[in-house]
């Protein structure tokens, strides 16, 4: 016979698993990133899953899902379980692709959750070694001058690059011949051979050519000057071309609040990682605030994002669909 004693601990015994096994997490998390292993984002990503895995206490899983500016992998998380296991690390084209898709087969804002952002990174305008320009003013008149005649290198639809480069034109009121090529890489290639004319893209991806001399550089698209790069910010040189390669987390939306405030906190300890804060560094990338990384400024700040970008998509016209 069962004691009265026991019969009133009997519901405490049997909740107690329960609670465990609400705990979140309780198995391996997948983070997709969106762009080539080796890239800036990708960089970024594995640093971040690393610095979340260490408190979550559960494996983060980098996995590559390339193609379509992103829009694959942002899909792909989109349509995941909402239950926060699957993550995706995207990059300022994601509040590009809002207006650049006409067909996506998710809601860029209702489909995804923003957990916080986790970096900016500056773009840097440059040019072949042997342009003629002095300085930004007249880069700008240069691309003015000789609108189709000059070419423009960036990594398609969707990249950080080829959203710069379409501010860099609506910044000087022509439009330019653009080359497309498979990523960063062959663009600065073809720019330090002089084959190429001008191109915008990551401090990252453009800082050690510039510090060889190897190609020439104008400006840095953020509003401060970026530590290890003699360049003036196009901010102080009176130009409207502000942009952040600036990065965030997600997770598929309908996710439980609580477990989008639990993956939040991960992500705001892994960006106080000396290891982290190191490579970013190394890398002119700036992390993010603690009061960025978090889902309600992420959110709204998405949101602004898009809002800031339609009217430059819309007014040149490149769609993908």
């Amino acid at each position: 016979m069962i004691s009265r004693r026991a019969t009133l601990a009997l519901p405490c015994l049997l909740a107690a698993p329960a609670l465990a096994q609400g705990a979140f997490p309780q198995r391996a998390l997948t983070l997709l990133v969106p762009f080539a292993a080796g890239g800036p984002t990708d960089m970024i990503g594995r640093l971040v899953a690393e610095g979340m895995s260490k408190d979550l206490g559960q494996p983060v899983a980098v996995e590559n899902v390339t193609g379509a500016g992103g829009t694959i992998a942002a899909a792909r998380v989109a349509q995941s379980r909402p239950d926060g296991y699957t993550l995706l690390l995207h990059h300022i084209g994601l509040a590009s692709a809002a207006t650049l898709y006409r067909r996506l087969p998710f809601d860029i804002q209702r489909g995804l959750a923003p957990l916080g952002v986790v970096s900016h990174t500056g773009m840097t305008l440059v040019a072949r070694p042997d342009f003629e320009a002095a300085d930004l003013a007249a880069y700008l008149a240069a691309i003015r001058a000789r609108g189709d005649a000059l070419n423009l290198g960036h990594s398609g639809l969707g990249g950080s690059n080829q959203l710069c480069g379409m501010l860099l034109q609506h910044a000087a009121g022509q439009s330019v011949t653009n080359v497309v090529f498979r990523g960063s890489a062959p663009a600065m290639t073809e720019l330090m051979a002089g084959r190429l004319d001008i191109t915008c893209d990551q401090a990252t991806v453009t800082a050690p050519f510039l510090r060889d001399n190897r190609i020439r550089g104008y400006a840095v698209t953020l509003p401060q000057r970026i530590p290890g790069l003699d360049l003036p910010t196009t901010a102080e040189l009176g130009v409207p071309l502000a942009m952040s390669a600036w990065h965030g987390l997600y997770t598929a939306g309908g996710t439980p609040p609580e477990v989008q405030q639990r993956l939040a906190q991960a992500i705001r300890l892994a960006l106080r990682e000396d290891r982290l804060k190191s490579r970013f560094a190394d890398t002119f990338t700036t992390v993010a605030t603690q009061e960025e990384a978090d889902p309600a400024h992420h959110t709204a700040f998405l949101a602004s994002e898009i809002d800031r970008l339609r009217p430059l998509i819309l007014a040149a016209g490149q769609f993908a669909d």
